[in-house]
């Protein structure tokens, strides 16, 4: 199994070179096909192995040599040169560019990791380098899955993207490469238990999203880019405060040690990881990197949002969550994690562009997550798991669809949308698919939000109640609008050519699919795989959702999916729909598209829908929430240092 851990961490970095070295579209192709193929192997393999070997949790890496060293030593060695690296390529980048700040805390957070290497304060211990449980095999799959996918998806999405784009210089080699690097880094930091292993991969996450993000070099790209790194250098920058702190005071060099510690004792420490995890996740105050992301290529929107960045952040606070549970750095997690999730839903409603309404949601939901693990209970985490999950997949398919969608029509508005269902019927299944995931029974995203309001009301968490009731009524507007939108179909609407490449359509249905499949399988991942992930973490464990539950979401099923389909068929495609007249202050057409005003003129038809933005807008809303939680991080910090909790 040692041997499938190293080929999940190190492949992908070989097809990174690769598709570095080879220019023409078609290897590419080959190249990224075949990647994507052996990944998603080999991480099946690795779930299966896992679930069949008694003795599969801890691998040290200690045993065997290379070059006269072990393994796990020669590792160190690459990870100094590698620390190195980055830090000479952000600082050429940040003088090029004029951005000094982002220099700084790059040399700052390498220049205290390096002294607390060599001084000899790192505790000479043995090291459970890696470390591997039912959450990491989670995270396996989803880094492989849907992460390949995006990949495959990109190689039609960059075809049509620069042919679209004909000003942006054609750079697909290196953005496939860094893509392919961003997944192997994935695969190495949530296998990591040693911290200074996941510290280096964290890193590594970092440098790879400023690549992408600023892949046109535009201006706006440019700024948008720096935003991102400097805001997650700094919470690397906390990382390594963290990593130090725990070496130094506690003699504690991994994450399973951290959590065998009385969690009053690690305060500050598990504070200051939280905080890089915020900063990861793009919670408030930090948000805004994230935002800025959308000005990237759709395909790199996509593995942000759903199979890597952000999710090392959540992760990595899924993992601290039995540490804060009732303590000053929970309150501080999931009171940040509420603010966004309550803030972001506000804002997700007030703009019309479907990326940012995205975007807006993946804060929101990331939020949300945050929050179930700041509270820590065995119910919360639960849902913080099976978020992550349907997340994942949901987003992925949905950023892809709306990339989809602009290419077909011009236009990601989703005003511009209106009667998709008949005018691109595939296209607004998939779309339709990714929506229900994200609010609607029986997907796991609302039983799972079921789940961490009932843990929120028995835990007594008011303030944390009131976000996610008041959030989650935002969410229900925004998709709401956003799927009735889709759905209101005009009689005169005729089918379109598809003219989505099979590279996108190939993503686009193995996603909705697994979307589906995930509706009847996730009372089974949590019996099988949840539930004993908890069980070691917390006393006692309890059936969230029992196998009885089965029948009624396959009944729900049919009624959100069968139904549809069948109206469908019977409708849309015979052209049987029911005709509804419009009413129109003048005479209207004959086909209800337009009407003769007073002038005598003949005036267009625009829908909209009402967006709220003199009300929510960011305007108004994103400056005094990113205020308030600034207050919020700074004050529970101050508290956890003034009582002494592990500084």
């Amino acid at each position: 199994m040692e041997g499938m851990i190293a080929f999940l961490v190190g492949f992908p970095f070989i097809s990174a070179l690769l598709l570095a070295l080879f220019k023409n579209n078609t290897v590419r192709k080959i190249v990224t096909y075949a990647s994507s193929a052996v990944l998603i192997f080999t991480a099946i393999l690795f779930a299966l192995t896992y679930f069949t070997d008694e003795s599969r949790q801890i691998f040290l890496l200690e045993e065997g040599t290379l070059f006269g060293l072990k393994i796990a030593e020669l590792f160190e060695y690459v990870i100094i040169a590698v620390e190195f690296f980055l830090v000479v390529l952000i600082t050429v980048l940040s003088i090029k560019y004029k951005k000094y700040y982002a220099a700084a805390l790059s040399i700052a957070q390498t220049a205290l990791i390096y002294w607390y290497e060599f001084s000899g304060k790192k505790p000479e211990i043995e090291v459970k380098n890696l470390y591997i449980d039912q959450l990491t095999v989670i995270m396996v799959l989803i880094v492989a899955i849907v992460g390949t996918l995006i990949t495959v998806y990109a190689c039609g999405y960059m075809n049509d993207y620069h042919n679209h784009h004909k000003d942006i210089k054609d750079r697909r080699s290196y953005f496939f490469a860094v893509m392919y690097i961003f997944l192997g880094a994935m695969f190495g930091l949530v296998l990591s238990n040693n911290l200074i292993w996941m510290y280096f991969f964290w890193e590594i996450t970092s440098v790879c999203s400023f690549l992408l993000i600023g892949y046109t070099k535009t201006g706006e790209a440019i700024t948008n880019c720096f935003r991102a790194l400097w805001m997650n250098l700094f919470g690397g920058v906390g990382f390594a405060v963290g990593i130090v702190l725990l070496g130094i005071k506690f003699g504690i060099t991994d994450l399973q040690s951290l959590l065998t510690m009385d969690g009053s004792l690690v305060v500050v420490p598990v504070i200051l990881l939280g905080f890089a995890a915020l900063t990861k996740s793009a919670q408030l105050p930090f948000s805004k990197w994230l935002l800025g992301a959308m000005v990237a290529p759709t395909p790199s929107s996509a593995l942000l949002h759903s199979a890597t960045m952000v999710k090392a952040g959540v992760y990595l606070l899924i993992r601290l969550a039995p540490l804060m549970e009732g303590r000053i750095s929970g309150y501080m997690i999931g009171l940040v994690g509420g603010l966004t999730f309550l803030v972001m839903s506000m804002l997700a409603m007030t703009v019309s562009d479907g990326k940012k309404v995205l975007a807006y949601s993946t804060l929101s939901n990331l939020g949300l997550i945050t929050a179930c693990a700041g509270v820590g209970k065995e119910e919360t985490v639960w849902a913080a798991i099976f978020l992550v999950i349907f997340h994942a997949v949901s987003k992925a398919l949905l950023f892809q669809t709306v990339g989809s969608i602009e290419h077909q029509t011009g236009s990601r508005d989703i005003d511009s949308m209106h009667g998709l269902i008949g005018r691109y019927p595939t296209l607004a299944f998939t779309l339709i698919v990714g929506i229900s995931g994200m609010f609607l029974a029986p997907f796991g995203m609302l039983v799972s939000k079921w789940a961490a309001l009932k843990a929120f009301v028995d835990g007594g968490s008011i303030i944390l109640v009131l976000c996610i009731c008041f959030g989650s009524a935002t969410t229900l507007f925004y998709w709401a609008k956003w799927l009735g939108t889709v759905l209101a179909h005009h009689p005169g609407d005729e089918i379109h050519k598809n003219t989505i490449s099979s590279n996108q359509w190939l993503s686009l249905i193995v996603n909705s699919f697994m979307m589906i499949g995930l509706c009847f399988g996730f009372p089974i991942i949590s019996e099988k795989i949840v539930t004993p992930y908890l069980q070691p973490l917390y006393a006692q464990t309890s059936d969230v959702i029992r196998k009885d539950n089965i029948i009624t979401m396959i009944i729900m099923v049919a009624l959100i999916f069968v139904i549809p389909i069948l109206t469908y068929y019977a409708g849309v495609k015979n052209a049987r729909l029911k005709r509804v007249s419009r009413y129109i202050s003048g005479i209207g057409s004959p086909d209800q598209r337009s009407f003769t005003d007073s002038f005598g003129g003949e005036t267009k038809i625009a829908l909209s829908n009402w967006y709220l933005e003199d009300i929510f807008g960011a305007d108004k809303v994103y400056k005094p929430s990113a205020i308030l939680a600034i207050v919020l991080i700074a004050g529970f910090t101050v508290l956890a240092i003034v009582m002494g909790g592990g500084f």
